[in-house]
């Protein structure tokens, strides 16, 4: 087990932590264990599985337009995969092009292998004859967190 889920008091889920995030979280009493694995211990607790906060957790944050934008955010949201060729990505591609007022933007922006970013150059994808294979989204909080 790599990782504990940390939910809310109202038992709403929140993120995932690593097992050391969450004994600290223990030791701290910020946490309390809510499930735990059978017959495992570390110290004096059990191995946690899942940890509720004691204290109610304001996300209205998660309820906001989404997540901002970066880099690795548009690589995650496209599964590392070129949206042109589909093979594997490693760089990100704007769909109209920075030099002609492309901003960076969830649906301006779209994961892009190496050879293909430099294929389509300073140009749209029509001009360019490089249709998308999926249109770029602007992705919610747990599609990020889910991948």
């Amino acid at each position: 087990m790599d990782a504990v889920l940390v939910v809310n008091a109202d038992l709403g889920p929140l993120h995932r932590v690593t097992v050391q995030h969450a004994i600290r979280m223990l030791c701290r009493r910020v946490a309390e264990i809510h499930e735990a694995e059978p017959d495992r211990v570390i110290g004096v607790f059990p191995v946690p599985r899942v940890v509720r906060l004691v204290r109610y957790v304001v996300t209205r944050w998660r309820f906001s337009t989404g997540p901002a934008w970066s880099r690795a955010g548009v690589l995650r949201r496209d599964g590392r995969c070129c949206a042109y060729c589909g093979g594997p990505a490693g760089t990100i591609d704007h769909v109209l092009p920075r030099s002609r007022g492309g901003r960076n933007t969830w649906r301006n922006t779209t994961a892009a292998c190496y050879g293909c970013n430099q294929r389509k150059g300073d140009r749209t994808p029509t001009e360019a004859g490089m249709p998308l294979r999926r249109e770029p989204v602007v992705p919610t909080w747990a599609s990020l967190a889910g991948r």
